[in-house]
């Protein structure tokens, strides 16, 4: 029997590491909770156990249940996709002492880098530049070398969570409460640091792995500096701001900073890249990254491939590439209204059609008749196009975007196409304040694809009031999946 591997995850990336020990010839095993009972990758796995109600507290975040799976199944291990449970070192830790195998760094990889005072200091020692900072927040003459604006930031934070920008110092004294409240609340620890901000920085990232034989290795880098709330909207690789020269020595960095802290398995460590050049580690994720997709196809490496080579024992290829072969784009499509700050959008899928074409990649966790409830995040598939230049991916993306068809939940579509075509990303001028300071086109007229779609979603389900197909004269783009059905 070959080796069964438990994906301890739900939706898109689910169904990547799936579709990657497929290749391997290994045997999947999926955990799902009630609300994802039809979800794709429950039917694609070999095996799937239900684990508990749709709270992810109670389902995807339990230890316990997925292992109790694992012991069931006679998994041979465990790859927890990403959030959830894949920084949690606790659970990898659990996973290893249960005999089975952690694709995935070491627990101690994973606690080094969770408190982010703990990875400066670590950073330090390894010769990796770091922004200027203190975590004697009360200490006056620390707060002034700081200088403003500043950053409060909380060690345990993530996602934008316990941190505010700062740009007085009579405002400091209240964000520091503020963010102490809010990293207490959301992490159990009100743990706090001070930075200097950068301003208008882009954010780059390094992809490094490494593996059971000490050797670490950098497979280049990732543009992530268009966000929103602090969470990325669309990455690219190669950045276009960065040179062969900075290449390798953003590489050197980050790896010296996952050799500083015995790194084993696929991990990113992010930087802030100011407008002079200069770089400045902000943080490492110890896990597969959700835009992993476009350093695959910018490098044309297969990263959860490596992950489950180098869990199960192999050394580290020797001919990966160190330069990109092409250029890709990646934009996330949320269930989310852009127009009324990204919020979440919850709903059923009516009709979905994904792109196809040259250098078109969608890895999707959804079909037609998903449910999009409030219980997760609302990012329902990544849609990347290669090219080979910028320019052409970008091209390919817009129209692979005008090609999608998601109807029934409202979705970020137009959104990102609107963003892919602004004279400012056309030009290479992005930061991470570009959502904020660039004004991104209003939504266009409907046009005839859309209304197809729409028709024929309704169509194949009549509206509740008895009004035929025929009926359809207009979609609604500002309500994105709902449709005003007008008599003739």
């Amino acid at each position: 029997m070959p080796p069964k591997v438990l994906i301890a995850n739900r939706g898109e990336i689910a169904l990547r590491v799936m579709r990657a020990c497929r290749v391997r010839g290994l045997e999947t095993v999926a955990v799902y909770s009630e609300a994802d009972a039809l979800a794709r990758h429950v039917e694609f796995a070999g095996e799937a156990y239900e684990i508990g109600p749709p709270p992810a507290r109670d389902s995807y975040l339990c230890a316990e249940k997925i292992l109790e799976v694992a012991r069931a199944s006679h998994a041979s291990a465990i790859h927890p996709g990403f959030g959830f449970l894949s920084e949690n070192a606790s659970f990898a830790r659990a996973v290893l002492d249960a005999g089975l195998i952690w694709i995935g760094p070491p627990p101690s990889a994973i606690e080094a880098m969770g408190l982010k005072i703990e990875s400066r200091r670590r950073m330090i020692a390894a010769g990796v530049p770091v922004v200027p900072g203190t975590h004697s927040l009360e200490d006056a003459s620390e707060r002034l070398r700081v200088g403003l604006p500043c950053v409060v930031k909380a060690s345990a934070g993530g996602g934008g969570k316990g941190m505010r920008v700062v740009r007085s110092h009579d405002a400091l004294d209240a964000a520091i409460a503020s963010c102490r409240r809010e990293a207490q609340a959301a992490f159990g620890d009100p743990t706090l640091y001070l930075e200097r901000y950068i301003e208008r920085p882009r954010h780059v990232e390094i992809q490094v792995f490494g593996d059971s034989f000490g050797r670490v290795v950098s497979l280049g880098e990732r543009d992530c500096s268009i966000q929103r709330r602090h969470q990325k909207v669309i990455e690219e690789s190669p950045s276009p701001a960065v040179t062969p020269q900075l290449r390798q020595k953003l590489g050197e960095a980050a790896v010296a900073a996952a050799k500083a802290v015995g790194y084993i398995n696929a991990g990113t460590v992010e930087f802030l890249l100011a407008p002079d050049g200069e770089f400045y580690f902000l943080e490492m994720n110890t896990r597969l990254q959700v835009e992993h997709p476009v350093t695959e196809e910018a490098f044309g490496v297969d990263l959860v491939d490596l992950q489950l080579a180098v869990a199960f024992g192999d050394p580290l290829p020797l001919d990966l590439p160190d330069a990109p072969r092409s250029h890709a784009i990646e934009a996330r499509v949320y269930a989310e209204d852009s127009e009324a700050g990204y919020l979440p959008q919850t709903g059923k899928v009516l009709r979905y059609i994904e792109p196809a074409g040259p250098g078109i990649r969608m890895d999707s966790g959804i079909r037609e008749g998903s449910d999009v409830s409030v219980h997760y995040d609302p990012m329902l598939a990544k849609l990347i196009a290669r090219g080979r230049s910028r320019e052409e991916a970008r091209r390919r993306l817009v129209a692979a975007l005008d090609e999608t068809v998601i109807l029934g939940v409202k979705t970020n579509l137009s959104f990102l196409r609107r963003v892919l075509e602004t004279p400012e990303f056309i030009a290479c001028e992005t930061d991470t304040a570009f959502l904020e300071r660039v004004s991104v086109p209003p939504i266009p007229p409907p046009d005839e694809h859309l209304f197809r779609s729409a028709a024929a979603c309704f169509g194949a389900l009549p509206a509740a009031d008895g009004t035929p197909a025929s009926a359809v004269r207009r979609f609604d783009p500002m309500s994105a999946g709902a449709f005003r059905i007008l008599a003739p």
